[in-house]
């Protein structure tokens, strides 16, 4: 029963792969509209590799015993991991992969916890370095000042300080604020060891569009959206305006349930989507487990400045981990449009996929070495 099980998934996961095969040839030709998995799912967007499903499935069926259970069918979870391998797999074959970037809670770190020096990530992150690959951690919390952000990440920061890597591998490490509106380099010589980067030597010239009085405006109806929100709803919550975001933070310690953080997001996106300023700028309206914000700008922006920042690197050799992919209120959705990514749901699993990553980097260079 497992193998015929085991045979009839592998054949399905090896049609889809043949359905986004030839979606990515239609990509190419720039005729995407055409493609039978484009008729399948009208939604779909753009790949930027090909996804090895059919290898990437009986890897984790090895390690799940997917096709061994009798009652439970393949969950979410098994495809979601089984695509993250995927899309690794085709990463390692066309490497180098020149760029990860990260979300920060939940993904780096467990949810309102800064990242401590005896975090299993950091030494994962420092091989990645050591072989010259860029890491940005992309966040949503938005701060000028470079302490605050030691005060989040000073168990990296000071692992990279303390390491043997050269200074040139040390400044691959930055950190992107705000979905996508402040910079910050790693510096051996500063306090808090990141620097400010002004925004004129990374921003991409559509972000220079972004005038302060369409910013302002969009935070202004925003906040209004915002406050309809509590007062609807009775929140015990505090309106928190930024300089480039607005949001609503709990009262005393409170928590807040989540249909209501929900409700708040999707009320707030429908407003700001119909209104004038929020068609000519982009912006994120999404869940932070227990606040809503808006940001300026998304983290597809975020991913593409770093791209720009580090030179240029295509979206086919960057990947971004994080834990909100869900449409509604995830804030790591739109990184789509930007990179390939992997959805992890823990920072152990962020542990799991990068070990996975170099496992799979030292058979597909075991396996070129075996052809030379």
């Amino acid at each position: 029963m497992a193998s015929t099980a085991h045979r009839r998934y592998a054949e399905i996961m090896r049609d889809v792969e043949e359905l986004i095969n030839e979606h990515i040839a239609h990509q190419k030709a720039g005729t995407s509209e055409r493609s039978k998995l484009k008729l399948l799912v009208p939604s779909v967007g753009t790949f930027f590799t090909p996804l090895l499903l059919e290898e990437a499935f009986i890897y984790q069926d090895r390690k799940r015993f997917i096709s061994s259970r009798r009652f439970v069918a393949p969950s979410f979870n098994d495809l979601r991991l089984t695509l993250n391998t995927a899309q690794i797999m085709s990463l390692v074959r066309s490497g180098p992969l020149q760029m990860i970037t990260f979300d920060g809670d939940v993904t780096l770190y467990d949810d309102g916890e800064s990242f401590t020096d005896d975090n299993p990530v950091i030494p994962r992150l420092l091989s990645l370095l050591s072989h010259d690959t860029k890491i940005g951690i992309v966040t949503a919390a938005g701060y000028t000042d470079a302490a605050k952000y030691y005060d989040r990440l000073h168990g990296l920061l000071d692992a990279v300080q303390a390491s043997e890597l050269n200074s040139q591998q040390k400044q691959g490490l930055i950190v992107l604020g705000g979905e996508s509106n402040y910079l910050f380099k790693f510096s051996s010589s500063e306090s808090s060891l990141l620097e400010f980067v002004p925004r004129n030597e990374w921003v991409l010239d559509e972000m220079k569009l972004w005038t302060e009085g369409n910013i302002t405006e969009l935070l202004d109806v925003a906040e209004g959206s915002l406050r309809e929100s509590v007062n609807n709803m009775r929140l015990p919550a505090t309106i928190m305006r930024k300089e480039r975001a607005v949001g609503i933070i709990p009262q005393d310690g409170r928590k807040f349930t989540r249909e209501q953080l929900e409700e708040t997001v999707m009320v707030t996106q429908a407003i700001l989507q119909a209104s004038p300023v929020g068609k000519r700028l982009p912006f994120c309206a999404f869940n932070g487990g227990n606040d809503v914000f808006v940001d300026i700008g998304d983290k597809s922006w975020g991913v593409l400045s770093c791209q720009r920042f580090f030179g240029g690197i295509e979206g086919s050799k960057t990947l971004h981990v994080g834990d909100q992919f869900l449409s509604a209120g995830a804030n790591d959705f739109k990184a789509r449009l930007a990179c390939t990514t992997a959805w992890i749901a823990s920072p152990a699993e962020t542990v799991q996929l990068l070990d996975e990553l170099e496992s799979l980097g030292k058979t597909e260079k075991e396996r070129r070495g075996a052809w030379n």
